[in-house]
């Protein structure tokens, strides 16, 4: 893992600034002469800038976004607590951590935090930019926000401003983080069981009905307690727990929620119609969190993007999961941008 440090305020969108800022990146291959081989993977939610360990049989060495056909970066966002600036770390006007004094950080500000990025490893053009999820929120807003460098998009399971359903859902995890009688406390491992809770609302609309019931249902009938799906939530939620922290988890939904390319410009329709960019756009059949309506209207507002309908049981981790379907299309569509350019 690599380190930049921004040692200059960096303003944030909601008004107040960070006084500086550290970004946690990795980088793989190399920068080719001409420098139009940059591939820059975006993130989601609980992620970190590893993007071979959470998207392996995409990103990789054998897979279809190769080191060494491309210069490919990941960045973590700011908020999280894999590397970059966030709620654990100290702030250097008081010398204690953040924790609940953070500021309120968007998507915008994350894209912001990329482009200083991108201009300190002397990125000029960017080949393909490509997230799912909160990734895909940050790539959707970066050729907004900087038109001349994105050349190619590849857009998975996201949407072009969160939804009611996805604001209700994040509100209610972070009253489950709220609620924990130690989220008050200024720790490290404030609200961990809050966020233990909020894993386990997370994962009802990562997945869905069908995936649930056939991987999780109990053979036996007589079966009182102990079921497999509460153990496998419970799994889940002290994964999350062991690795993740309650204040970067309510920072980021925050973000989330804040998500909308139309803040401040004009109509949805009006702001996709301006990334002329070749988009890729993926939806998944099952996501319930960003259903396919909504990768619709990038396809009807981006005009030089194409949909396609993966078919998958696993929702919106499909995006995740699906790594051989995803590849396959992506492979074929990187083909004809690379013969275009």
């Amino acid at each position: 893992m690599n380190y930049f440090q921004y040692q200059h305020p960096f303003s944030l969108e909601a008004g107040g600034s960070l006084p500086s800022l550290t970004i946690a990146y990795h980088t793989w291959g190399q920068l080719n002469e001409d420098k139009s081989n940059v591939v820059w993977i975006c993130h989601a939610l609980t992620a970190n800038s590893n993007a071979m360990e959470w998207w392996p049989g995409v990103v990789g060495p054998n897979d279809v976004i190769n080191p060494s056909k491309y210069f490919i970066v990941c960045a973590n966002i700011i908020g999280s607590c894999y590397g970059s600036t966030g709620p654990l770390n100290t702030n250097p006007l008081t010398d204690k951590p953040y924790y609940h004094e953070f500021p309120q950080v968007t998507v915008r500000d994350m894209v912001n935090a990329h482009i200083l990025l991108r201009k300190h490893l002397g990125i000029e053009k960017i080949f393909l930019l490509m997230g799912g999820s909160l990734g895909g929120y940050q790539a959707l807003e970066w050729p907004v926000m900087e038109k001349e460098v994105i050349q190619n998009l590849f857009l998975i399971g996201t949407s072009a401003a969160e939804s009611a359903w996805g604001i209700a859902i994040h509100t209610t995890q972070r009253l489950a983080i709220e609620a924990d009688q130690t989220w008050l406390e200024s720790t490290p491992t404030a609200g961990a069981n809050g966020l233990k809770v909020a894993r386990g609302i997370g994962l009802l609309t990562y997945r869905n009905y069908e995936i649930m019931h056939r991987k999780q249902s109990d053979p036996d009938p007589d079966k009182l307690d102990h079921y497999k799906a509460s153990s496998y939530i419970n799994y889940q939620g002290d994964k999350l727990v062991k690795r993740f922290n309650a204040f970067s988890y309510w920072i980021l939904s925050k973000a989330m929620d804040s998500h909308n390319l139309a803040r401040g410009r004009d109509t949805l329709e009006k702001v996709l119609s301006t990334i002329s960019q070749p988009a890729l756009v993926m939806g998944i059949t099952t996501d319930i969190l960003c259903p396919l309506h909504e990768q619709y209207l990038l396809r009807a507002s981006i005009p030089n993007s194409t949909l396609v309908e993966i078919d998958s049981s696993y929702g919106h981790d499909g995006f995740l999961i699906e790594h051989q379907k995803i590849s396959k299309i992506l492979a074929k569509w990187l083909q004809h941008q690379h013969h275009e350019s």
